[in-house]
């Protein structure tokens, strides 16, 4: 088995674990009411997304996500949360050297022994969770379980759906698929987008991903025999109905949309492997970003 499809397996004990210690940082996590931003690069600009929409859902804050090359330098917080499974992505150290002094910063990251180590205020190490897959599975799922736990809003359901989306078939046709669509809504927007990004990665697949209701408003036309068009959450009234007669598949998440996140997980493994790809060596990528000085 690959390292990354190695990784996918273990995340429902990596969230079981993740939950469990979440008690253990509520001094450096944002408390309700402060005004929040959270960053990352990459997949974890994704979670970033899906965590500040459920925060200020929660009613515990305006929470919002930036990828770290993009945060507005003349905005205020009251703390920053960076997103970092290496702990030396380039643009994630240098938004943190510059908010030294001035705004309160957290880090989460799997590898202590890196220079965010220093760069960040206070430090939620995730150890556990690291991988070897330059692809990332269970770092982003565990630290988006971590800050879920925090607010309030992870359950023990959570994890039973995550070991149904390993042990059941994927939809009969899907490996087969052309060209896939991920949607969501609210915070699960945010998955759609990491769903769409690993099937790119894993797997070279042509993917695409959008706020549900913005679906119709053009790139349903891309939607025929051939393509699928998977809903991370509930889906708009009708919206089944409407790709159904274009003649793609429409794939209803059922489970958890984190637990759905694995199955996409899965299915770009499963795609990768119909291609002869090595989802652990995907072209053109490294498992951390660093740019020269």
């Amino acid at each position: 088995m690959s390292h990354v499809g190695d990784e996918l397996n273990s995340q429902p004990e990596c969230w079981i674990r993740a939950a469990e210690e979440a008690g253990r940082y509520g001094g450096c996590l944002p408390t309700p009411g402060e005004r929040v931003a959270i960053v990352g690069c990459g997949t974890s600009y994704f979670m970033a997304q899906a965590v500040a929409a459920l925060r200020e859902a929660a009613g515990q804050g305006e929470t919002d996500a930036f990828a770290a090359s993009e945060f507005p330098r003349g905005r205020s917080y009251d703390r920053v949360v960076a997103l970092t499974r290496s702990g030396t992505t380039t643009e994630i150290l240098d938004l943190l050297g510059q908010l030294r002094g001035s705004t309160p910063t957290t880090a989460l990251t799997a590898d202590p022994a890196t220079p965010v180590t220093t760069a960040a205020d206070d430090l939620v190490v995730l150890d556990f969770a690291d991988e070897r897959s330059v692809v990332q599975t269970r770092f982003a799922t565990t630290a988006l379980t971590l800050l879920r736990a925090h607010l309030g809003l992870h359950a023990d359901a959570v994890v039973s759906d995550a070991r149904t989306a390993l042990t059941t078939a994927l939809p009969e046709g899907l490996v087969d698929c052309t060209q896939f669509t991920f949607l969501g809504r609210g915070w699960t927007t945010g998955l759609a987008n990491e769903a769409g990004l690993k099937m790119r990665e894993a797997s070279l697949s042509w993917t695409e991903a959008y706020p549900a209701m913005e679906y119709r408003h053009g790139p349903i036309s891309i939607t025929t025999e051939g393509t699928a068009t998977w809903m991370l959450g509930e889906a708009p009234a009708g919206l089944a109905e409407q790709v159904g007669a274009t003649g793609g598949l429409w794939i209803e998440g059922t489970l958890d949309p984190l637990a759905e996140l694995v199955r996409v997980q899965r299915l770009a493994v499963a795609v990768a492997a119909r291609r002869s790809l090595d989802p652990d060596r995907p072209r053109h990528l490294t498992r951390s970003v660093i740019l020269a000085p």
